[in-house]
């Protein structure tokens, strides 16, 4: 491998470090107010894919945000290590929600990992999984017991 290679190879890591700090930094402090700021770490082509939807391009994922952030009371991320192959990087996390329409606006917490591709210092591609049901359906009155007994059987 020659030293340009190596160098290129240190400042392509070095940009995807970068990325990520911006992409870390803006979900601990994403609300409704400020959706323009998605636009500081995603490309203007990016695609999106969560266990709800897949959006293309950041007016629709800023639409789709909108849209889930609209009732949210506060929302942070715990980052874990992230597992970085060139401009692909797996980041675990666990977010910590409280949403007027979700335990009555407890917080819940959720652990997930995001899928991120990065290009020229954006996100081009954004995955998240998370278990729906540890946010959602194990919170809803009659259903979310349920899911409690069902998983404590099967464990």
């Amino acid at each position: 491998m020659s030293t340009a290679s190596i160098i290129e190879m240190g400042n392509q890591n070095t940009s995807v470090h970068e990325t990520l700090g911006r992409f870390k930094q803006l979900f601990n402090n994403l609300c409704a107010g400020n959706m323009a700021e998605l636009s500081s770490v995603y490309s203007e082509n990016v695609t999106f894919t969560d266990p709800f939807t897949s959006v293309r391009g950041i007016d629709e994922l800023t639409e789709y945000f909108s849209g889930a952030y609209a009732n949210v009371l506060s929302c942070s991320f715990d980052f874990g290590d992230p597992v970085v192959n060139g401009e692909d990087v797996c980041i675990p996390w666990v977010m910590h929600l409280r949403h007027k329409r979700i335990r009555k606006g407890n917080s819940v917490a959720v652990e997930g990992i995001s899928q991120l591709v990065i290009r020229e210092s954006r996100v081009l591609s954004h995955r998240d999984y998370f278990d729906i049901g540890q946010l959602l359906y194990e919170h809803l009155p009659l259903m979310g017991g349920l899911i409690r007994w069902i998983r404590n059987q099967a464990g």
